[in-house]
């Protein structure tokens, strides 16, 4: 999996590539990532990157060109990486690209998931009041949400799902059913999960957990994520 991430502020995604399981993977080699300033496609001495909106109206807009000229960039590059002497064909598929923004789809595990069959993934982080539209219009292949919330640029969003991906590649977590036993995976949200001691504050395990009959515990489990789903998300 490559991930190609358009932003100004590329240094923000050392959170990914400096800790935790994500850290993990991008050493063991389970994916690539590769950061693009737009102020390096500019041709200005202030290399500008953003402009007033037609039309009047609070904040700038990212520009057309940079962005474009970015993308260009990393299409290039992705074509130059399948024909140096990568025979998997999947590596020659183009880029797909996305703009995390409040207007897109929801981010759900299901589209997580989906996304992960694809090969190359650029992500289009915005600032200041959004895009040229024609940027979205002509060079974005999909539109993704991460919540109905408005944060200061797209880092955060892009970096969650980057997060959300990365932890479902095979190889990257110490255990594969950790991902498949996930809230969401099933469509239900996680059981309840306890560790030692056996009593803490006078709060104790439920002795089903503790009787080592392995059918119960899974049945036991089943119950409760639908309960929990039930209580906390109905609308699932």
């Amino acid at each position: 999996m490559r991930f190609d991430v358009i932003t100004l502020f590329p240094e923000t995604f050392s959170a990914l590539t400096e800790s935790g399981v994500s850290r993990r993977g991008l050493h063991k080699g389970c994916y690539v990532l590769k950061t693009w300033n737009p102020r390096k496609f500019t041709t200005d001495r202030h290399k500008t990157v953003d402009d007033r909106p037609y039309g009047g109206g609070p904040g700038m807009l990212m520009m057309y060109q940079p962005l474009k000229e970015a993308v260009d960039a990393i299409k290039e590059d992705v074509a130059l990486s399948a024909k140096e002497g990568d025979s998997n064909e999947k590596t020659k598929e183009q880029t797909f690209v996305i703009y995390l923004s409040p207007q897109g789809k929801p981010l759900t595990q299901v589209k997580v998931a989906e996304l992960l069959k694809k090969t190359n993934i650029t992500l289009v982080c915005g600032r200041y009041e959004g895009v040229d539209e024609r940027f979205i219009a002509t060079q974005v292949d999909e539109e993704i949400c991460v919540g109905d919330f408005v944060v200061s640029g797209g880092e955060l969003p892009a970096m969650m799902l980057m997060d959300a991906m990365i932890r479902l590649i095979p190889g990257v977590l110490g255990h594969n059913q950790s991902a498949e036993q996930d809230s969401f995976a099933d469509g239900l949200l996680d059981c309840p999960h306890y560790t030692r001691p056996e009593t803490v504050d006078g709060l104790k395990v439920p002795s089903v957990l503790l009787e080592g009959n392995h059918a119960k515990i899974n049945a036991w489990r089943e119950k409760e994520k639908i309960i929990r789903t039930k209580q906390k998300r109905p609308d699932l």
